[in-house]
């Protein structure tokens, strides 16, 4: 066959037609010396988000959806979920005497509570109430479900690395067989459950100054999950973080204050609950108005096990 290709024109034809692609002429680069800018810098309001979900509240029952919750996908275009590449935010509420029932599924899932006492999680067995400040993580592959017992609506932030499960295709999703698990021990703490009051504590003790993120930071687990790690960070009213780039994808929640975050030569204004998209390799920076922490969620752990992670403070 190679005897009748006579012409460049023919040899494309040949190789295409078995769906290959020669290395010297691709249609799009297979490397390239920097990240690319895929994903983009990006925002959603708390004080915005908030009457949506109340909304739903009164439209959206648990029989239509056991989990109220509003995704947010990040505005690159072509893009329909993750809210950074490999990362899902979302703002979810429970109602009061409202139900989530127990699923699992292999995406790593954690929640930072913004508001509303009486909400309880239950994780492989274990119950522990939902408190505002509080971390609580859902590790692949764990039984979790959500009750209200109390009188106020719930409202939380969701983060999972369900967009890295997209693409490295190993998504399982399972419903639990009894709706709930039978065995239930109700704890004060437990594994992965990082309360408000020990938070402040830490950040209280730690060293200032000790990295160029914020006046003072702390990690929640080591890391908190393999593909997620969490760092609580402190900026004092009128300071500045460093000029930051780093390979790992981050998102920002903001737990207290006020302040601004520099992304890509965007600026976005942030207040309680707001959350702020910081895409791989994009240059950012932090600046406090008022005394503020804001929880990092991040890649870092799993583009360091793969000798990925690059950057200026990490």
């Amino acid at each position: 066959m190679s005897a009748d290709i006579s012409s460049l024109d023919e040899l494309y034809a040949a190789f295409s037609s078995l769906s290959m692609e020669g290395g010297w002429h691709r249609v799009q680069p297979a490397l390239w010396p920097v990240p690319r800018e895929n994903f983009e810098p990006a925002q959603w309001s708390y004080a915005q988000v908030r009457p949506i979900l109340d909304a739903a509240g009164r439209l959206i029952d648990t029989e239509q959806a056991e989990r109220r919750n509003l995704t947010m996908t990040n505005p690159a275009e072509g893009n329909l979920y993750p809210t950074v590449r490999t990362l899902v935010a979302a703002y979810q509420m429970i109602k009061p005497d409202e139900r989530a029932y127990a699923h699992r599924h292999t995406p790593n899932a954690l929640r930072l509570i913004l508001e509303g006492r009486g909400t309880y999680t239950v994780v492989d067995g274990i119950r522990v109430e939902m408190r505002p400040g509080d971390v609580l993580l859902t590790p692949n592959w764990a039984w979790h479900s959500h009750e209200n017992v109390g009188s106020e609506d719930c409202y939380w932030m969701d983060f999972l690395d369900v967009p890295l499960v997209h693409l490295l295709e190993p998504m399982f999703f399972e419903r639990h067989p009894d709706r709930l698990e039978a065995e239930v021990s109700d704890r004060e703490q437990a594994d992965g459950v990082y309360r408000w009051e020990e938070t402040r504590r830490r950040l209280a003790e730690a060293p200032s100054n000790a990295t160029p993120e914020a006046d003072k930071s702390i990690e929640l687990g080591g890391p908190a999950l393999p593909t997620i790690g969490l760092h609580m960070q402190e900026l004092k009213a009128g300071s500045r973080s460093g000029d930051l780039q780093t390979t790992a994808n981050s998102i920002f929640a903001v737990v207290k204050g006020r302040g601004t975050t520099t992304v890509g030569g965007r600026t976005f204004d942030w207040g309680f609950g707001d959350t702020i998209a910081v895409p791989a390799w994009r240059p950012y920076s932090h600046m406090a108005s008022e005394d503020a922490v804001l929880l990092r969620v991040t890649d870092a752990p799993m583009l360091q096990k793969l000798g990925w992670l690059r950057g200026n403070f990490e």
